[in-house]
């Protein structure tokens, strides 16, 4: 790089009288800084069972999810009118879906949201979620590969299940839903000495040789079908010998202090507003001090009555529980009770946005160099095609915003997930069933 005139060498001294004085840092001397290469990350929050989708020229058509007009010049309606102030970073999806969904059950999609994969054979296996196979490639930098989160946590049960993220192998990876067990996994103190932590690696490192080792003779006593369930366990053995390894590389290194005045961090159930806010708050404090860049949260699973979230609406002042709102939709007055719950999650979601663009990042802010998909894998619920779906952030990159995009059946879900892995920096010409990219979406 040429110096320019008015560029100062940092070592730049005062002299005088048989004196030095070292200058404070000044912007002229931002010539010698080497700039370190942006981050880029991808960040999923999900909902089930779809949304409140009312016929044209009803009285309750206001709570229509969807705009009325296409293009630029679209109007938000009352499900996400929260979003007019971030208006210029947002897209609004309609008529997408993944193909390898649209035949399965109604509550089974949640599962391949990320995925986009078949789920058949007995035991129903998923493969790569999108957020995984980023992480796996561009994960090194930072002290967590990904930060998976639920409401529920834990991984559920196959075509219920209380995460969003799935492995290389399609195992899914569980999901932390209590906040300060988020928050002691990102920022907590170390009870124990370096000494010893390093010690307890260390022992671990070697349990985990004999393990694989031994595992070798063991493989060859098997038949084809032990071996492929033995082959899935030595998988997780080895994801967690490579969290010893990344665990070691980061041990010297001490975790970024934050300001935890705000965070509800014993929030839970009860305190659905809060714990929802709370979970929100970590995960912009995770991307700010930059100790992942690939996440996720499931704010509810598509296990029915049973699911944590379901009580969040009753709990929250909405009437009815999620999984009725859900059912209601099309009964007298349920288009507007589930649109308001609707426009409940679109306010978080808008809270979290602004934080992002209002948190100044080099020329940009937050959410210039953060891609973030929010959305559900039901129209209404039982219907697994034209996913609502809000694209936000990621201007830095190379997307564009500010209109509403609707798409025919021929294009699958996996174009949009093409168009961003190659933006985010894993050149990708294929996921699953994706056909191309979106370049309705891109600058």
């Amino acid at each position: 790089m040429s110096r320019k005139s008015w560029h100062l060498p940092r070592r730049t001294f005062l002299q005088g009288v048989g004196a030095s004085l070292s200058l404070p840092f000044l912007e002229c001397m931002g010539a010698d800084i080497p700039k370190a290469p942006r981050p880029k990350r991808f960040c999923a929050i999900y909902f089930p069972y779809g949304v409140s989708l009312p016929k044209k020229r009803n009285d309750e058509s206001k709570w229509q999810w969807f705009p009325d007009k296409e293009g630029r010049d679209f109007q938000f309606n009352e499900s996400l009118k929260c979003l007019e102030p971030l208006r210029e970073q947002v897209s609004i999806l309609g008529g997408l879906s993944h193909p390898n969904g649209r035949r399965i059950g109604g509550h089974d999609t949640a599962d391949i949201f990320l995925t986009a994969a078949e789920l058949k054979g007995g035991q129903l296996k998923n493969s790569v979620s999108l957020d995984q196979l980023l992480a796996a490639k561009l994960g090194d930098d930072t002290r967590f590969r990904s930060l998976s989160l639920s409401v529920d946590g834990g991984v559920g049960e196959a075509t219920r299940s209380s995460t969003l993220s799935f492995s290389r192998s399609g195992q899914p990876v569980p999901a932390l839903h209590h906040p300060r067990l988020v928050y002691n996994r990102l920022f907590g103190k170390e009870d124990k000495s370096i000494l010893s932590r390093r010690q307890e690696l260390e022992n671990s490192d070697h349990m985990l040789d004999l393990v694989l080792e031994h595992s070798k003779s063991v493989r060859r006593k098997l038949g084809k079908e032990d071996q492929d369930k033995f082959d899935e366990y030595l998988q997780s053995v080895r994801q967690i010998e490579e969290r010893v390894e990344r665990s070691e590389k980061w041990l010297d290194i001490p975790k970024p202090e934050v300001e935890v005045r705000g965070l509800h961090l014993d929030a839970d159930d009860k305190t659905p507003g809060e714990l929802i806010k709370t979970m929100l708050d970590l995960m912009f404090l995770a991307i700010q001090t930059d100790s992942t860049r690939f996440l996720t949260y499931q704010m509810g699973n598509m296990n029915g009555a049973t699911s944590i979230a379901t009580k969040f609406p009753s709990l929250l002042g909405f009437g009815k529980n999620q999984h009725s709102l859900a059912h209601g939709w099309n009964k007298p007055g349920g288009a507007e009770a589930l649109g308001k719950w609707d426009r409940f999650r679109a306010e978080q979601l808008a809270y979290f946005l602004q934080r992002l663009q209002d948190t100044r990042e080099n020329e940009g802010t937050l959410l210039d160099h953060t891609m973030v998909l929010y959305g559900s894998s039901n129209s209404t619920t039982h219907n697994n095609t034209n996913y609502p779906l809000v694209l936000a952030g990621g201007d830095k990159l190379g997307l564009k915003h500010g209109a509403y995009h609707r798409f025919g059946s021929d294009i699958p879900l996996s174009n949009l997930f093409v168009t961003m892995a190659n933006r985010l920096g894993m050149p990708s010409s294929k996921f699953v069933d994706s056909t191309g990219e979106m370049t309705e979406l891109t600058a």
